[in-house]
Order: C-alpha cells, then sequence, then structure tokens
C-alpha cells in the first residue's frame, strides 16, 4: 500500500471456486445451489442485490454457523463484482494474466528447460506478442471494422474513434440498448429520472439519471467506471435525447486508436515543462509520428483533408523561403569570414617581414694558389684511389681510347 496507495487488493475468482467445492460437501451436486453462490460471486450488480441474494443462500440451505461462509463473507470487497464497481479494473476478476503468459511459456518449457533456451522462449513469446499489437494498429489505422448495423450515429463515431476489440464490446451494448424499454418517472429542472431495463427481463433493471445542463449520466450499474464504456441502459437514453455522437467525457483515451499518440505527446509535454530534451529521438522521428497522427485524425472527412493539404503547401513554401534566406546569410558570412582571415594573414606576413632582419653573403676575396686547407680523411681516400687506377692502365690489359694495348708477356697464357 505504500508503492500503490490507491490499489486495492482482490481475490482471483477462479481459484475461489475451486477451492470452494472442496468446502460444500453435500451441496457439491446441487446445482441450484451453485447457481445461486456464482451469482453472488459474478451475477450480481449492485450492493442491494448482493446482500438479498447472499441472505437467500445462507438462508435457504443454513449455512448461518458455517465457518468458511463466514469468513467467505468478511472477505466480501475481494471478491464480491458488486462491490468492485466504483474503480476502474477493466472487469477482470482472476489472475488471467498471468496465467495466460505462463500457460504460453510453460507450452514449451519444462523443468530440465536451461535458462538460455527459457530465454530464447520468452523472447520468441514477447517477439509474438508485439507482431500482434502492430497488426492489430495497423488495421485499426487502416481500416473499419465490419458490423451488420447501418454506420449511423453513435456506431460510426464509435468505429472513428475505438479500436476493433473495443468496437465488438461497444457494439455488443448497442444492440441491446435496440430492445431496451425506458420510462421516465420524473423530471425536476434539467434533470430526468428513468428506469432501463430490457423487455421482459425485470432483473436487468437499471436507474438512470440524466442532467441536460451538462449532459451528464447518473448509473446504478457503474459499467463505465469499471471497464471503460457505456452500458445498454445510457446508450439508450443518450439515443432517446437524439446523441449522434458518444460524450467526449465517456471516452477514455486508452480504449482509442490515439492511446499511443496521447503518451507521446504527454511526455513530449512533460519534458517541455521540466525543460529536459528526450535525446534519444531524432526529431524527424518525433515530427514524423506527429504528421501521422494529425493524417490519422482528419483523414475521415473532407473539408480537414483540404485544410492540411492549403496549410502544407503554405508551410513548404514559408519554409522554403526562411531556409533560402539563412542559407544566404550563411554563405554571406561564411566570405566575409574568409576575406578577413586573408586579410589578416597578409597584414601578420607584412609585420614578420618587417621583424626579421635581412642577412647578407659575406664579401669574397681573391686568393693566389692552391688552398691552405688540410684535406679530410675521405678527401685522401678518393686520391689514392686514383693513383691505383694510374697504375693498373700501365700493366696488363687494358683498353684506352677503344684501341687494346698487347699483353707483354704472353708466355703466362
Amino acid at each position: 500500500m505504500q508503492v500503490f496507495p490507491h490499489s486495492r487488493h482482490r481475490l482471483c475468482i477462479w481459484h475461489l471456486i475451486k477451492n470452494a467445492v472442496s468446502r460444500f460437501g453435500a451441496l457439491k451436486r446441487d446445482t441450484t445451489f451453485k447457481d445461486a453462490f456464482n451469482k453472488c460471486l459474478t451475477g450480481c450488480v449492485t450492493e442491494e442485490e448482493f446482500e438479498h441474494c447472499w441472505t437467500n443462500m445462507i438462508t435457504t440451505y443454513k449455512l448461518e454457523n458455517n465457518r468458511w461462509f463466514k469468513r467467505l463473507y468478511s472477505l466480501k470487497e475481494k471478491w464480491c463484482a458488486a462491490l468492485s464497481k466504483d474503480f476502474f479494473s477493466v472487469g477482470i476478476l482472476s489472475s488471467q494474466r498471468s496465467e495466460s503468459a505462463n500457460n504460453v511459456v510453460g507450452f514449451k518449457a519444462n523443468k530440465i528447460t536451461s535458462l538460455t533456451d527459457f530465454f530464447k522462449i520468452f523472447k520468441q513469446t514477447v517477439t509474438r506478442w508485439r507482431n500482434n499489437e502492430s497488426d492489430a494498429d495497423f488495421k485499426c489505422s487502416n481500416s473499419k471494422p465490419t458490423s451488420n448495423l447501418p454506420f449511423y450515429g453513435m456506431i460510426k463515431h464509435a468505429t472513428e474513434v475505438y479500436t476493433h476489440t473495443i468496437f465488438r464490446y461497444f457494439e455488443t451494448e448497442f444492440e441491446f440498448s435496440i430492445g431496451c424499454v425506458t420510462n421516465l418517472h420524473y423530471q425536476t429542472q434539467s434533470y430526468f429520472f428513468y428506469e432501463v431495463k430490457l423487455e421482459n427481463n425485470e432483473a436487468s433493471k437499471q436507474k438512470v439519471t440524466y442532467n441536460m445542463a451538462d449532459n451528464n449520466i447518473a448509473y446504478s450499474c457503474k459499467n463505465f467506471e469499471e471497464v471503460g464504456w457505456l452500458c445498454y441502459h445510457c446508450i439508450r437514453v443518450l439515443q432517446h435525447h437524439s446523441f449522434t455522437k458518444i460524450p467526449d467525457r465517456y471516452i477514455i483515451m486508452r480504449w482509442t486508436k490515439y492511446a499511443k499518440a496521447h503518451v507521446w505527446i504527454r511526455r513530449d509535454e512533460e519534458s517541455a515543462n521540466e525543460r529536459i530534451p528526450i535525446k534519444y529521438i531524432p526529431w524527424r522521428q518525433i515530427m514524423a509520428r506527429k504528421g501521422y497522427n494529425l493524417i490519422l485524425k482528419c483523414q475521415q472527412h473532407p473539408e480537414t483533408k483540404n485544410l492540411i493539404e492549403s496549410e502544407f503547401k503554405k508551410l513548404y513554401i514559408l519554409a522554403d523561403e526562411i531556409r533560402n534566406r539563412l542559407e544566404k546569410e550563411e554563405e554571406d558570412a561564411a566570405s566575409q569570414e574568409s576575406e578577413s582571415m586573408q586579410q589578416n594573414n597578409t597584414t601578420a606576413t607584412t609585420e614578420t617581414e618587417e621583424q626579421i632582419p635581412t642577412v647578407m653573403d659575406p664579401e669574397r676575396e681573391n686568393t693566389k694558389g692552391r688552398s691552405k686547407r688540410i684535406k679530410g680523411h675521405f678527401e685522401k681516400g678518393k686520391q689514392g684511389n686514383k693513383k691505383k687506377t694510374k697504375a693498373m692502365t700501365t700493366k696488363g690489359d687494358t683498353r684506352e681510347f677503344g684501341i687494346i694495348t698487347p699483353i707483354q708477356n704472353p708466355k703466362l697464357f
């Protein structure tokens, strides 16, 4: 309760029914008792109805002194569906989400599965779920659900705002509203008090109050607070007052086609308020998402489509003009910067030449005779080699100016 202070701890209905069977004893074979017990669990709509059904069941089958049923009644807020309609629970009465996940993963894994294999199975399962979600998003944004009802009024509006899955739930409620009977009890100022029920079905009777001043509806079944869409009692009253669209206050954003876009808009607003830019998302991706969401909202009406096209042309021309002006300013600034750099370089060169003194060669003197410089080892070696070469040319077979000199001692050959 410290981490989630507004949460409610509930008991799983499936496990409760499974454990209850072992507590029934001789009543286990009584189908009438089972029907009464199941109605107390999930069949009651209001708290008064639940109390009435529970009292009748306990009295009829003489369970006043049964310890298990007494303890079960003391925990009624944790399992009774009629007592959990004042908060949003999407109608979930059991731990079916975790059970379904365990079933999907456990179908391929067993007790000898290694951790690496389990991770591969889990990754494949998550990938399949995400692919299914992407396919559902694509179908919602590019197609409309089919229906046996004509697409007029609230049904048409529901196809435009709800996802395909939620539209099926709303369609079912709308079909029930067609067979409802509406009785106006009394009216005071802008308030209308109705009793709505299905024809020849007293158990479905519910009280509905409609306020014409602010188009607000109060109802005893509290279906909207629990699951997030209107029940057939409220739809019938809205039809009675000629509503062709679902009021905005009775459309939860999480059930619409724009739920993900709303999350991104809220994140953008939070980052703008905190002045923290989102660094991991490129700007072009953010603008592409915003443009797609705008097109998705406006594609149903020709007026909005024409407005987007005309404004897009204006923005394109304006953005092109601003871009050309900025590019020209950047070119002018770059040329001025290059000119100033050249001028600075010329000035710096002139100043350097003035600062560095000119060094002239020394005057040369004409000397007579040979130089008195002492020759080095390298030069002496060259002179010795020349003497050896000259000595070799005076003996043996040598070539001098292309003439072969005869050998002095031919007997050696």
